[in-house]
Parts: structure tokens; sequence; C-alpha cells
């Protein structure tokens, strides 16, 4: 019976690929869905059946918790070699952008909010 092992929703084209890989080296036959044309579907990476579940998600545990702490590293480094961008950085390139973004936001806020501000007021 085919089970679901890994979600594809919101996953970076690279970690996608190393996942793919890394089933591919230790001989795990799987499918993969994709969300469709309206985006409603499920997009995942499915096993054929669940004998090798328990091993591919050892390897994908395995697999995430390294990504993870190679992540954090280059975080890490940017952020101690001031290459991490911060909102300060982005307004001092491009402060018309900001500002406009900035009040564009505040707009929706009080649109969002002013029924509610004056509800008692009637």
């Amino acid at each position: 019976m085919a089970v679901r092992l890994f979600k594809l929703r919101d996953v970076p084209d690279d970690e996608a690929e190393d996942v793919r890989l890394l089933l591919g080296e230790h001989d795990i036959s799987f499918y993969e869905t994709h969300a469709g044309g309206f985006g409603i579907g499920t997009p995942a990476i499915w096993l054929h059946d669940d004998e090798k579940l328990d091993q591919a998600r050892l390897l994908i545990d395995g697999y995430q918790s390294r990504r993870h702490a190679e992540k954090r590293a280059e975080y890490e480094r940017l952020r101690a070699e001031g290459g991490q961008v911060t909102f300060f950085d982005r307004f001092r390139q491009h402060p018309v952008m900001v500002i406009v973004l900035l009040l564009f936001s505040l707009f929706i806020l009080y649109v969002s909010l002013s029924p509610f501000l004056s509800f008692g007021n009637n």
C-alpha cells in the first residue's frame, strides 16, 4: 500500500532533489505527486509500499538534521561577517520602495480595522 513519506509543499528545490537522490541511492522505490493546475493537490513523495518506510524515514531524518546544522552554520557565518541582510540594509538600498510598502501595509491595516474601531460610534 502506498504511503506518503515527504510533503513537498514549500520545500526548496535543492532539498527535494537531495531527498530524491537519497532515496534513489538506497534503492527505495518512490513516486511523486504534484499540486496540479490549481495548486489544490498534495505535492509529495510517496513510497510504493510501506516495507521500507522506517528505513526511508531514518534516512530523511538524518538528512534533515545535517541540512539544519549546515544552514544554521551558514546563517551564523553570514551574521558574523555582516552579510545577513537586515531591514535597515534594505532601507538604505531602496528607501522609496520600503516607504511605499510600509505605507501600503498601514493602509491595508487601517482598511481592515476601521469597521471594528468605529463599531460603537453609530
